[in-house]
């Protein structure tokens, strides 16, 4: 049965890693519309101590923090996040999910059937959605339209020589690389600005580097580059629409802790009013089936990094 919350909803955190740490975590612990009421992970000690942190409190038992709360955030890898999310979601827990929420097609299908089925409401975190000015910028061009083209490139470096990011020691991102890290959040702003993909083509290269090409349900067209092994003087992440008033870009946004207090008050909202958000976990099934469609294209050996 899906749970009504109160004044003050309940969330619980599954996940210790470093995205939990630095961005669902805090952002949790330092939203006044909901009480932080748990956190579970993989790892007992970690969990202990993010909650520490945190002044929450760390469960064991996963199936006790659905209990006890009435939403679920998710920082897992996205094989292992799917079944979380559905077992939450059969639990009565609205869910915030990480992008991509599944690598395999009919996980993700399988993942927003049960979700929806049992009527809790769902955000999947893409940043650019939920940021500020980002968020607002891609409503204002959906809004516009008349776009012609768009032309977006994503190079992270988290793979290049030398680098210390945190983020680089993930076996998932390892395996799948940019192409399914960054190429959600480059398709989170094309869809709802161009259309939805009606065709996809996609090449490779240096390293873990996609380029992609793709066709819009507007007529439009659009190409994104995908990276994280580029050299760090090189990385930048910008995006450019063409059409009957010029050219447009993309603003910044400053990082992905703002953001994700977006998400949870989106969350909030689609729960209070009953209506479905934009980018739930349905929209998250189809950026899971565009992406395999491009890595279908690619040798599979040529996703895999040394």
């Amino acid at each position: 049965m899906t749970k009504l919350p109160g004044t003050k909803p309940r969330i619980g955190l599954l996940g210790t890693g470093p995205w939990a740490e630095r961005t669902h975590a805090p952002a949790l612990a330092a939203h006044a519309g909901v009480e932080f009421n748990g956190v579970w992970g993989r790892r007992p000690e970690a969990a202990a101590a993010l909650a520490a942190a945190c002044g929450t409190r760390a469960y064991e038992d996963v199936d006790a923090l659905f209990a006890a709360s009435d939403a679920i955030a998710i920082a897992l890898p996205p094989d292992v996040q799917a079944p979380l999310a559905a077992r939450a979601a059969a639990a009565g827990c609205h869910v915030i999910l990480d992008k991509p929420v599944a690598t395999s097609v009919p996980v993700a299908r399988k993942l927003a059937e049960e979700v929806t089925a049992a009527g809790v409401a769902s955000i999947v975190f893409c940043t650019l959605r939920f940021a500020e000015p980002t968020a607002r910028w891609i409503e204002e061009q959906a809004a516009a339209g008349g776009w012609f083209l768009g032309e977006a490139h994503w190079l992270g470096s988290l793979f290049a020589p030398g680098s210390d990011s945190a983020y680089a020691a993930s076996p998932w991102r390892r395996e799948k690389g940019g192409l399914w890290d960054v190429g959600p959040h480059v398709l989170s702003v094309y869809l709802p600005v161009l259309g939805d993909v009606t065709s996809v083509s996609c090449a490779a290269g240096p390293a873990d580097t996609r380029h992609l090409v793709l066709g819009h349900a507007s007529g439009a067209s659009s190409t994104a580059t995908l990276t994280l092994s580029a050299p760090p003087a090189a990385s930048e992440a910008a995006l450019a629409l063409y059409g009957e008033r010029g050219r447009v870009t993309m603003p910044g946004w400053d990082g992905a802790l703002g953001a994700f207090g977006g998400a949870v008050d989106a969350l909030l909202e689609a729960i209070r009013t009953g209506r479905p958000h934009a980018c739930d976990v349905r929209f998250g099934a189809r950026l899971t089936e565009i992406l395999a469609e491009a890595e279908a294209q690619v040798p599979t050996e040529a996703h895999r990094r040394p």
